[in-house]
């Protein structure tokens, strides 16, 4: 109970720092939303992306639970396969407070990862609704979204809250009532 008391503790100072990096995310993203608008079919109500086994760093967990206390608490969450905050028509109950991985979802995506021969190496993707046009490999590094330095900094928000190494949380398990 102590860790869970802990959690739900978390300074403001921290909150405050995951809200002005959302921001930071969604202000980067914009220009990439733009290059891409005519390949992009990101709109209210679609939710391929949105699916089960979704985590999120405990810290962005947080402002969930803080922001949107009385869903978790009295709400049920969207059945099973789809994103636990969908709503009955695919949209999300969270939007404005939805964790780093929502922000950025339908972009073309780029990383360092291994490659076929087990060597690190640029790997891209793309939401398989957002295929059409040029193919993801051939566009310029700076017209994908790059995984990794976001990822960086919200374990470094993170980091030594609670003591524990990083702990992400799935968004189904916010809910009190599964």
């Amino acid at each position: 109970m102590a860790a869970e008391t802990e959690r739900h503790s978390l300074p403001h100072s921290r909150l405050d720092a995951v809200i002005r990096l959302h921001t930071e995310v969604d202000r980067a993203a914009d220009p990439l939303r733009t290059i891409h608008a005519v390949r992009l079919h990101c709109r209210r109500g679609c939710c391929d992306c949105c699916v089960d086994g979704l985590t999120v760093f405990e810290i962005e967990a947080e402002r969930i639970r803080r922001c949107h206390a009385e869903l978790l608490s009295q709400g049920a969450p969207h059945l099973p396969g789809g994103c636990a905050f969908l709503d009955e028509s695919g949209s999300c109950r969270i939007y404005a407070d939805r964790p780093y991985v929502c922000r950025t979802q339908g972009l073309p995506l780029r990383w360092i990862g291994p490659g076929p021969d087990g060597e690190p190496a640029e790997l891209r993707d793309i939401c398989p609704l957002n295929e059409a046009g040029p193919p993801v490999e051939t566009l310029p590094p700076d017209a994908c979204w790059e995984i990794g330095p976001v990822e960086a900094r919200l374990a470094a928000l993170q980091a030594g809250i609670d003591g524990r190494a990083l702990r992400r949380v799935p968004l189904r398990a916010l809910f009190r009532c599964p």
